[in-house]
């Protein structure tokens, strides 16, 4: 139970399809589609989920089709200093991030613990910070910037030891600069929902 309504046969409690928590009508109103768990048309939400749901709608519309189209970038490994030119693309079930260049590498999103956005902007340095899906950490986020590159840390598979590797777009890809940042923009978006999912 998750409302303070007195409950009778009159006054039902219903109950959102995202959470499960049960609501009276008024605090449970809400209709929005909810295709991540198979329910396409509009289905009845608490105004939290709703709020979430309707982001994740405007996500799948909008990002997710830019991801799963990649963009190129210079990837460096933990502490290395060589960089490989790779293209960064989301896979078709959504579950891998697939890196192509010289070598290939599918890292697993649900392995990702941190993603964090490199900007520039008004304040230099500035650092937009999700936590996606191993732990939850603080948010830290900056003002008006533009997207320079991306850093992730993971879990390899059978490790317990994270590892990092840094995506930057490069001067030498003006013309892909412009699809490098929209990639950027939608991992951003995309981590931002994650954890706003986790968090609840």
């Amino acid at each position: 139970m998750h409302c303070e309504a007195k409950f009778d046969f009159i006054n039902r409690k219903h109950h959102c399809r995202r959470c499960g928590k049960c609501f009276c009508d008024k605090c449970c109103s809400k209709k929005v589609p909810l295709p991540r768990m198979c329910f396409v048309d509009p289905v009845r939400q608490c105004g939290e989920c709703s709020v979430i749901s309707q982001k994740e709608m405007e996500f799948y519309d909008r990002q997710l089709k830019v991801l799963m189209d990649g963009a190129t970038f210079s990837v460096t490994q933990g502490s290395c200093e060589k960089s490989e030119t790779m293209v960064c693309r989301l896979s078709n079930n959504h579950r891998y991030l697939f890196l192509d260049g010289e070598s290939h590498y599918e890292l697993e999103v649900a392995q990702i613990s941190t993603v964090q956005i490199l900007t520039e902007g008004f304040t230099p340095g500035d650092i937009h910070t999700y936590t996606s899906l191993l732990e939850s950490q603080c948010i830290t986020e900056g003002g008006n910037s533009r997207a320079t590159g991306m850093l992730l840390q993971y879990k390899a598979p059978g490790s317990d030891y994270l590892k990092q590797m840094k995506f930057t777009t490069s001067d030498d890809f003006n013309s892909n600069k412009k699809m490098s940042a929209s990639w950027l923009a939608a991992m951003h978006k995309a981590a931002k929902l994650l954890y706003e999912s986790r968090e609840q």
